[in-house]
């Protein structure tokens, strides 16, 4: 079993050209309950942003607009994939066998990035036969 968890949020667009990844968030989860809350607390604070209520106090009347059919709904999408207990339990998995996931998203300017992976995982990797520095 991995105990501890390495969680990553990043958007990525382009920039002049090239891809660019912002960090939004990295968490260390000390279980793998925590890092599942995270992964899911961030996709909603992702779909909070990019589809706040109209009547918000913080939004001047007028700053939101409704987007074309034809664009991904990345909020519906987080909040769906939040909502899914069956996928909970996969990515629980997952996570749980050492395999890093991946749950990722995108509309027409930014795809949205969640990353988990087992922190043991990493640290066998680092130590496999092999890779180690030879000792004289």
């Amino acid at each position: 079993m991995h105990d501890e968890f390495l969680c990553h949020v990043t958007a990525y667009g382009v920039c002049d050209g090239r891809r660019i990844g912002v960090p939004l968030g990295t968490y260390r989860a000390p279980t793998l309950a925590l890092a599942l809350w995270w992964l899911r607390d961030r996709a909603s604070w992702i779909a909070q942003r990019l589809d706040p209520q109209p009547d918000a106090e913080h939004l001047p009347p007028g700053a939101l607009v409704p987007v074309a059919d034809t664009v991904p709904d990345v909020p519906t999408q987080l909040r769906a994939w939040c909502a899914d207990p069956g996928h909970q339990e996969r990515v629980a998995e997952e996570l749980a066998a050492g395999r890093l996931v991946r749950i990722a998203t995108s509309d027409d300017t930014t795809e949205y990035e969640l990353l988990a992976e087992s922190v043991d995982a990493l640290r066998m990797q680092r130590t496999a036969p092999g890779l180690g520095i030879p000792v004289a």
